[in-house]
């Protein structure tokens, strides 16, 4: 079904090594609005999606946020490279560290762990789309949260790429919304 290249979508570059600005990206890894809760919400939906125009836009963008958490992974382990003990620990990150290494894990920024209660999937195509729209919004907004706490601009780059993805993937949401809505019209359901 998918077609995997060994490169991520954007190049991931940082300044040095940030081990707070680490922690804060965490959020879009497994928070509650990052890109784990998005490709798994769309990857479910796409299946009571009555319109294919619908299917094919979840599945892509699906796949789409897939390749963001990888993204997301990669900017992760750059900012934690090299990272001593004591670095580690007066930033927080030692108990991270001591679970997990400096490999990425689905957490939000505080340490809570991500859940299947993040995703929202009603089954109605109309609803789904409402909520996928809000989704991205939230997804934005933390993407612009995150790009005021760095001061390093390659990092900046790379955030300011997610952010504008979620926007694209607002509007091509508010398209299927006006299928889905259109296609109802001329059911007249009620």
């Amino acid at each position: 079904m998918w077609v995997y290249k060994k490169m991520l979508q954007h190049p991931v570059e940082v300044s040095g090594k940030d081990l707070k600005m680490a922690k804060n990206v965490l959020t879009q890894y497994g928070g509650p609005d990052g890109e784990l809760g998005a490709s798994l919400r769309y990857l479910t939906q796409r299946f009571n999606m009555p319109l294919k125009e619908g299917t094919a836009i979840l599945t892509d963008i699906g796949s789409e946020e897939l390749g963001h958490l990888e993204m997301i992974g990669t900017i992760f382990s750059k900012l934690v490279e090299g990272a001593t003990k004591d670095e580690l620990i007066e930033s927080g990150l030692a108990g991270y560290n001591i679970e997990h290494g400096c490999n990425p894990f689905y957490l939000n920024v505080d340490g809570v762990p991500w859940t299947a209660a993040y995703i929202g999937s009603k089954g109605d195509a109309e609803v789904d789309m409402y909520e996928d729209m809000d989704a991205e919004q939230k997804a934005r907004i933390t993407y612009e949260n995150l790009i005021k706490m760095t001061d390093d601009p390659l990092l900046k780059n790379t955030l300011r790429f997610l952010r504008e993805r979620e926007v694209v993937h607002f509007q091509r949401f508010g398209e299927v919304l006006r299928l889905v809505q259109e296609d109802k019209a001329r059911k007249k359901v009620f």
